[in-house]
């Protein structure tokens, strides 16, 4: 578990440096990004869908405004339209970076964690956790990237990724896109209540998540023990 948590912090820290450095230099901000969708507005709907999935895409690289976007993006296209561009460029970033690390990620790996016991162990306590990780991932910015590229780099299995994240983000796509849809400049608060719905339910899951797992493994320990001393 200390491998694991090691590099998810080392990958934590890569792409937190990216959204200090746009914040830095004013690019991708909540301003520029709304901007830039009321004047692709003003264009097109095409043009507006074309935006949100090229800034849901880019997430992979530079952190971005991810929930804003998406209701944002149902407020100018509507539920539908916005909800099918948010899982589209969700995806793109979260298959792109699995396939990225599923390719590069192991060479990568080794010259971070040098000993293959320790790389195996940490396989293995992403196959334990991960699951939860890539579920709940949307709770916080970063997460979702993150735990899309530890799944590559750790192999775990197209289909059984492709699972769990959309057990984690279709329905907070869908709930940010509707609340989208139904605000208005004057009415925004359909979107503000989304917004603290979706982050409360997130990280009331990480909360039951952690102390399930902290739960499962003091038992295992307990049993351990019991079996050591008989």
């Amino acid at each position: 578990m200390k491998t694991l948590l090691k590099v998810m912090i080392g990958l934590a820290l890569a792409f937190a440096s990216t959204f200090l450095m746009g914040r830095a230099l004013g690019i991708l901000t909540e301003d520029n990004v709304r901007l830039w969708l009321e004047t692709a507005s003003t264009l097109s709907a095409l043009t507006v869908f074309a935006v949100v999935v090229s800034l849901l895409f880019i997430d992979l690289f530079v952190a971005v405004p991810t929930l804003t976007i998406v209701i944002l993006g149902g407020y100018f296209l509507g539920f539908e339209l916005g909800f099918l561009a948010a899982m589209i460029g969700s995806a793109l970033a979260a298959f792109g970076g699995y396939a990225i690390c599923r390719t590069w990620g192991e060479r990568a790996l080794a010259k971070v964690v040098r000993d293959e016991t320790q790389r195996s162990e940490m396989r293995r306590s992403f196959e334990a956790h991960g699951p939860g990780m890539i579920i709940l991932a949307r709770a916080a910015p970063i997460l979702p990237e993150m735990t899309a590229c530890m799944a590559g780099m750790t192999r775990m299995g197209l289909v059984r990724f492709a699972l769990f994240w959309i057990v984690g983000t279709l329905p907070y796509m869908g709930i940010a896109a509707y609340a989208g849809s139904v605000s208005t400049l004057d009415d925004p608060m359909p979107a503000i209540y989304a917004a603290l719905f979706l982050y409360g339910v997130m990280w009331l899951g990480w909360l039951i998540y952690r102390r399930t797992r902290m739960a499962s493994s003091k038992a295992d320990s307990a049993d351990s023990c019991s079996s050591g001393a008989v």
